[in-house]
């Protein structure tokens, strides 16, 4: 009976043993998969840009006096030839009518000495008048009429002084802040700049591109010569329906600061002469319309311009997806068994957050996008389709928990 009980003792140890040394296999780690199809991508060309008015033009004193009034309001819009200041005039006044003094004095003495020359020229024949007379007539006929485009010279200059004491907008468009108030000195040293007056529909969207995109796609800046504002508008009229400037260009896109795509496309209109060899860079110049006036000179935009013909067809995965070690990159292959294969690929171009797969893919093939981070070569994972975007999902790998 002892002997008995000795074996039984025994066989439970073993029992224990045996439970403690095989616990239960953890759960495959749950991730989410991709089925690859092919797709077209839009893919751009960016580059950042800055904004300038199509024309701008500065207002500057072009005499000396005290600035007496400004007639418009800062940031305001204005017509071209409204009076914009206007500097004290009393002293130009006073020289306008000296000048003109000056000139009836000057054809006053013109026309006497034209008188005395004719009489000379008369004398002369009868012998009552020497040569000696002529030739003094003559030259004070001349010197006479020399006083007179003098007088008219002055005249014009004191007429011009007492404009210039008016400064008229020379363009229609947006008068910037003033730069000098009413009862400052003006125009004391040199020209003073009063304002600038930007013309803003359109706007000018000067960027750089690089050497390469612009060798590889020289039909964006054909007959350029004729890409002037006339030619720029027709192209405008032909985005508005929903169509593409001459030649089949989408033409270009703005996106603002804040993410938003401006709602207008432009086109480019000139390219610099040169590269610039220190960035590999030519400088080119784009109009896009600004019927509103929201886009202002010294703003900064992201240019996209579309790269037309290329990603068509393509095999895309998500940025996430890819894993990068050392300048190669692999994506987690799931087969029909959920075990996991990292597959080495060659990438392309990216655009939206997508990848372009050159090589090492094929349609149909499914991936891991989401729990990258779980997976390694030949792995088991629990492969779940990948949710709608929008659609609430648990994180890959973790498990919920529910209480009773």
């Amino acid at each position: 009976m002892k002997a008995h009980r000795i074996a039984f003792a025994l066989l439970a140890l073993g029992c224990g043993a045996t439970q403690k040394a095989a616990p239960p296999a953890p759960p495959p780690p749950t991730v989410f998969v991709q089925t690859l199809a092919k797709r077209d991508l839009p893919l751009f060309v960016e580059a950042v840009g800055t904004l300038d008015g199509y024309v701008n033009a500065e207002l500057r004193a072009r005499v000396r006096g005290i600035l007496e009034n400004q007639l418009y309001k800062d940031g305001g819009a204005v017509k071209q030839g409204q009076v914009l200041f206007t500097i004290e005039g009393a002293e130009y006044q006073a020289a306008l009518a000296s000048a003109k003094a000056n000139l009836a004095r000057a054809q006053a003495a013109q026309s006497r000495n034209q008188t005395q020359l004719e009489r000379a020229q008369g004398l002369i024949k009868t012998g009552m008048s020497s040569q000696q007379d002529l030739d003094n007539a003559q030259a004070a006929a001349l010197d006479a009429n020399a006083q007179v485009d003098a007088a008219k010279a002055a005249l014009r200059q004191a007429q011009l002084n007492v404009s210039y004491t008016q400064i008229h907008a020379p363009i229609s468009g947006v008068a910037g802040v003033a730069l000098v108030r009413a009862g400052n000195l003006v125009g004391q040293d040199g020209p003073t700049l009063l304002a600038t007056v930007s013309q803003l529909d359109p706007v000018r969207v000067n960027f750089p591109l690089s050497e390469n995109d612009y060798v590889r796609h020289p039909e964006r800046f054909r007959d350029l010569d004729h890409r002037d504002l006339a030619w720029a508008k027709k192209q405008f009229l032909k985005f508005d329906k929903g169509g593409v400037a001459d030649g089949g260009d989408p033409g270009i896109q703005l996106v603002l600061s804040d993410g938003t795509t401006f709602a207008k496309r432009g086109v480019i209109v000139s390219v610099n002469r040169q590269i610039d060899a220190s960035t590999g860079t030519i400088q080119v110049q784009a109009l896009v319309p600004n019927p509103t006036g929201a886009l202002r000179p010294g703003q900064y935009a992201r240019v996209r311009i579309e790269q037309q013909g290329e990603g068509k067809g393509v095999i895309t995965v998500p940025e996430k997806a890819l894993i990068s070690v050392q300048g190669t990159y692999s994506v987690g292959v799931v087969a029909a068994d959920n075990k996991v294969s990292l597959r080495k690929v060659e990438v392309g171009q990216s655009a939206q957050g997508q990848r372009i797969i050159e090589k090492g893919l094929q349609e149909g093939e499914r991936i891991v996008v989401e729990g990258v981070q779980k997976i390694a070569d030949g792995a088991l994972v629990d492969a779940k389709p990948q949710p709608a975007p929008g659609a609430p999902a648990s994180e890959p790998g973790r498990t919920a928990t529910v209480k009773n």
